[in-house]
């Protein structure tokens, strides 16, 4: 960190992207040279802050992703805030195995009961909707076609890769009622074609509403900059985060070491 300050005379963090992390580069140089935020980590903030205490109600996070034990923390400290929480992805898989829902070959943490138990006891006590896939698509494998079937007609052969038709709508009428939308993982494995009409439903949904509305609404995560990449739908969002690990970080109510060490030592 001293070796790395001797390069300059002042040190300007603008890699909003590793600042949860405590590396030399970003935090123990602040020890040592006048330390301030760069103009992009200042938008990343102040868009995050608008999610997470100056909210503009009715507010929706819509969060997938292959593994919910990753994200609980995220879930649980905005399920306080947040008048809307939908589940999709390899997330929402495990959620409908907690229900007794026969999900066949579909990716699941099968020891997350205690996990889906505290969302749920949290969404009554906060008074926050859950909603997770009443529809689904199916294949037996990765690169199949896709068969739409209701959550109670899955065989054990086959493996949840997006949401359906019903799913989808109801999804949008959440989206239609929301002032303020926080997006995080994918509904499908949307590298498929066959398997990516329920992120791009949302992905337009979420757009045509940010348009129309001038609605606040923020995305964030490699695989949801992926997906908004593909579908050239980029510039529709209000901010679309640079960050993956420190998006998701923050918005557990995490401190980030870079930051902490700016904000003290200014």
């Amino acid at each position: 960190s001293k070796r790395l300050s001797s390069l300059g005379d002042v040190y300007i963090n603008d890699a909003f992207s590793c600042s949860h992390r405590s590396h030399a580069s970003v935090e123990g140089i602040t020890k040592y040279i006048p330390s301030y935020f760069g103009l992009q980590i200042n938008e990343e903030i102040n868009a995050l802050k608008k999610i997470t205490s100056e909210i503009k109600k009715p507010v929706t996070l819509i969060i997938g992703g292959s593994k919910i034990s990753t994200k609980v923390n995220i879930i649980n400290n905005l399920i306080k805030k947040f008048d809307n929480i939908i589940i999709v992805g390899g997330m929402a898989n495990t959620v409908l195995n907690y229900f007794g829902v026969k999900i066949g070959k579909s990716i699941c943490e099968h020891n997350s009961k205690d996990l889906i138990k505290s969302i749920i006891e949290n969404s009554n006590k906060y008074k926050c909707k859950i909603t997770y896939p009443l529809d689904v698509i199916v294949s037996k494998n990765l690169d199949g076609i896709g068969e739409k079937k209701d959550i109670n007609q899955i065989n054990d052969d086959e493996m949840i890769l997006d949401i359906g038709k019903k799913t989808i709508s109801e999804i949008k009428d959440v989206i239609k009622n929301s002032n303020t939308i926080l997006w995080n993982g994918p509904a499908g494995y949307f590298e498929n074609p066959n398997f990516q009409n329920g992120t791009k439903e949302i992905l337009e949904a979420i757009c045509q509403k940010t348009i129309e509305d001038k609605i606040f609404s923020i995305a964030g995560g490699g695989e949801t900059v992926a997906a908004i990449n593909k579908f050239k739908k980029l510039d529709s969002f209000t901010f679309v985060s640079t960050a993956g690990g420190a998006f998701l970080e923050y918005l557990e109510g995490k401190d980030l070491p870079a930051i902490k060490a700016i904000n003290k030592n200014v």
